[in-house]
């Protein structure tokens, strides 16, 4: 027997970039971009979120605008790609073969772009098309909401769902950049601003005890979308984000530890109970709340942490009982997980605040009484909303802490 065992490794690099008007001819960032990437007359492929074309239809003007200003330089493909927006960009193969045709009919070739602009959804759908196109052509993404801001859109991951799973089909595949506008946020209606707070307080929670405290002193302030406070949140989630997949050592996840996924195993099976009712982050709040109260049982976090973590999650204005948690199986979602994640369960767990801890050892019977203790608590303040016309705080109310 002989055996020639390879080894090599790849350096990658990629700006992630934080700006106001990036189509405006004053702003050289996306200009920079493609004139620097060493292509000879850039060609760029763009794909559009159909929801952000309805609550901004000016993007269309600006794009063109931006596209006959730089003919010279580069060659924008229009009209653009409109992709539909939100989960059901994902759900099949449909919206990644469009990009696909429109890469062969225009002959892009691997030192061409794709522009994705939209939601997490849409990034990862386009990314996921211009991953497999050629086995790669040049990615450049532009989150327009907080949660793709924060967190999916400054990753390596892209993916489809398929056979009713969340993220089943997918690649992982560095953008070539990422611009981040904020003057998006400014079309967004108040739940999906508030939808990805929830990835800043799982990041947070597992790395960040200062970070923590700032999004508890802010609850109101981002409650509330006050853009300073909003900015800081995004930028201090996503370095966080991009620290982790920098250092942890694992940024393809061929491990089982993945601490980003703190809260998700119970918020990817309420998105698949729900058909995408409710949204990522929406689930990601009501996960990180689970995974809490599991943690507080096991002496991982205290009364006070707890109450805090909860006062946070509701102070931004998160609800954290949702129906479909009562249709979870347990261990079907957990079993389902662990298949994602590959090898062994793990699941990552806040260790007080600021730090975590992995645990394999599940008790199935014991996150039932955590939803259980949810549910309580959503009843109690109902039945407290009736009484007296006012919202009623549970969060650190002793008598909802443990299951």
């Amino acid at each position: 027997m002989r055996t020639i065992q390879q080894a090599f490794a790849v350096s990658y690099s990629f700006p992630v970039i934080f700006t106001r008007a990036a189509f405006s001819r004053d702003n050289p960032v996306l200009l920079r971009l493609l004139l620097d990437s060493g292509a000879e007359m850039p060609r760029v492929l763009t794909v559009v979120d159909s929801e952000l074309l309805r609550v901004f239809p000016p993007l269309l003007e600006k794009l063109y605008a931006f596209a006959k200003a730089h003919a010279g330089a580069m060659q924008f493909l229009v009209p653009p790609l409109e992709m539909r927006g939100g989960e059901g960009c994902k759900d099949g193969p449909a919206e990644v073969e469009k990009v696909h045709a429109l890469v062969e009919k225009h002959g892009l070739c691997r030192h061409s772009f794709i522009l994705a602009i939209g939601g997490g959804a849409v990034l990862d759908a386009a990314g996921f098309a211009a991953a497999t196109a050629h086995r790669g052509v040049r990615l450049i993404r532009m989150p327009t909401t907080t949660l793709a801001m924060n967190d999916a859109g400054v990753g390596v991951k892209n993916a489809i769902n398929a056979f009713g799973r969340k993220n089943f089909t997918g690649s992982f595949a560095p953008p070539f950049a990422v611009v981040n506008d904020f003057d998006f946020l400014n079309c967004l209606p108040a739940r999906e601003l508030r939808a990805g707070i929830a990835e800043a307080v799982k990041v947070a929670l597992v790395r960040d005890r200062a970070f923590f405290d700032f999004l508890h002193a802010s609850r109101a302030e981002l409650a509330a979308f006050e853009p300073a406070a909003m900015q800081r949140m995004i930028i201090s989630c996503a370095q966080l984000h991009l620290e982790h997949i920098r250092t942890s050592g694992d940024p393809f996840e061929f491990g089982s530890s993945r601490p980003l996924d703190f809260g998700h195993w119970s918020a990817h099976k309420l998105e698949e109970l729900t058909r995408g009712e409710i949204r990522h982050g929406e689930a990601v709040a009501i996960g990180i709340s689970l995974d809490s109260l599991y943690a507080h049982h096991l002496g991982l976090l205290g009364e006070i942490e707890l109450g805090r973590i909860l006062a946070t999650l509701e102070g931004i204005g998160f609800r954290l009982y949702h129906p479909a948690l009562e249709r979870i199986d347990v261990e079907e979602a957990l079993g389902q997980f662990r298949e994602h994640l590959g090898g062994a369960l793990s699941i990552p767990l806040p260790n007080g605040i600021g730090d975590k801890v992995d645990r394999q050892e599940i008790d199935a019977g014991l996150y039932r009484r955590c939803i259980s203790t949810l549910a309580a608590r959503k009843k109690e303040t109902e039945e407290t909303d009736d009484q007296t016309g006012m919202r009623h705080d549970l969060a650190g109310d002793p008598r909802y802490l443990l299951p």
